[in-house]
């Protein structure tokens, strides 16, 4: 078993008498399924229906003084607090930043379970292994008690891209799109039974018309790993954006009806001069052009 301490995720909390309701009034998951053994991937939307900021919800046992825990990017969980609070009005929840004092750990590539901090299983994937929320000084424990080798957080991003699930700020922009387009709905991200939240009018009318065009999908290349950024292209047509890439591996967000042709006809496409060859993730469940075989 592996584990690292993720210097890109901070931490949001979430307390009081209507934490439950507040938190499902706004975010795209079913708040009510949470439980301290069950998390939930989410995001926070604007009312246009583009993700403002992703998160992994985590509660805490009320012996340990429960309240929910809001696993999100550091560079965003100010914003995350600031609208949180916008959003409050006379709800009986307290909102905060914990950055400073709580981080993340990942664990995957076996099984474990530890006394430190707030531990929850991954919500997107089983694969992605566990999650722990805990002062950073107490990683090396923490990992110890886990039984993994505590290891730098480029192993995780390693392991993120080989799954194909995509991590917003490298392989999308906030505030620039969808949830359908970043694959939330098929990592758990969204309910669509669950009833009213910020921006779910845009989200269920994208779902029950099919009408989600663009997708993060899992890219191959050879040699030298192409620009995170750059556009994507078959011939002069820009078809997409590429984004993390590591090892021969990446992710790409792509319009997939304006590849379907290039894959029919054998088209190439290119990031810069680097031919790359996309795929349909092992995971996904939304159509993918041509024949493709899904990622291995």
């Amino acid at each position: 078993m592996k584990a690292a301490l993720l210097p890109d995720r901070g931490v949001a909390k979430v307390v009081g008498d209507d934490a439950r309701q507040f938190l499902n009034g706004l975010l795209s998951a079913d708040i009510n399924k949470v439980s301290p053994d069950h998390a939930a991937f989410a995001a926070l939307l604007t009312p246009q229906g583009k993700i403002i900021v992703d998160c992994i919800v985590a509660e805490a046992p009320s012996e340990d003084g429960g309240g929910f825990f809001l696993d999100c990017p550091r560079a965003l969980a100010l914003t995350l607090v600031d609208r949180l609070n916008f959003y409050k009005l006379r709800a009986k929840v307290i909102v905060e930043d914990l950055s400073e004092t709580l981080g993340v750990l990942a664990a995957w590539d076996g099984a474990g379970r530890t006394e430190y901090g707030l531990c929850y299983a991954d919500p997107r994937l089983p694969a992605l292994g566990l999650r722990i929320m805990i002062p950073p000084h107490l990683a090396a424990e923490t990992a110890a008690d886990l039984g993994a080798d505590l290891v730098d957080a480029g192993e995780y991003e390693t392991h993120r891209i080989a799954l194909a699930v995509p991590r917003g700020g490298l392989d999308f922009v906030y505030g620039d799109a969808f949830p359908h387009d970043v694959d939330m709905d098929q990592l758990n991200g969204v309910d669509f039974a669950k009833g009213c939240y910020v921006g779910q009018e845009v989200v269920s009318r994208i779902e029950h018309r099919g009408s989600a065009r663009t997708r993060i999908v899992p890219i191959r290349y050879d040699g030298f790993a192409p620009e995170p950024g750059a556009p994507v292209t078959v011939g002069e047509k820009t078809v997409g954006t590429l984004g993390s890439t590591k090892a021969g591996r990446g992710l790409a967000l792509l319009r997939l009806d304006r590849i379907e042709d290039a894959i029919a006809s054998g088209q190439p496409l290119t990031t810069g001069s680097i031919t790359i060859s996309p795929a349909k993730p092992d995971w996904a469940r939304f159509d993918f052009p041509g024949k493709i075989k899904a990622a291995e």
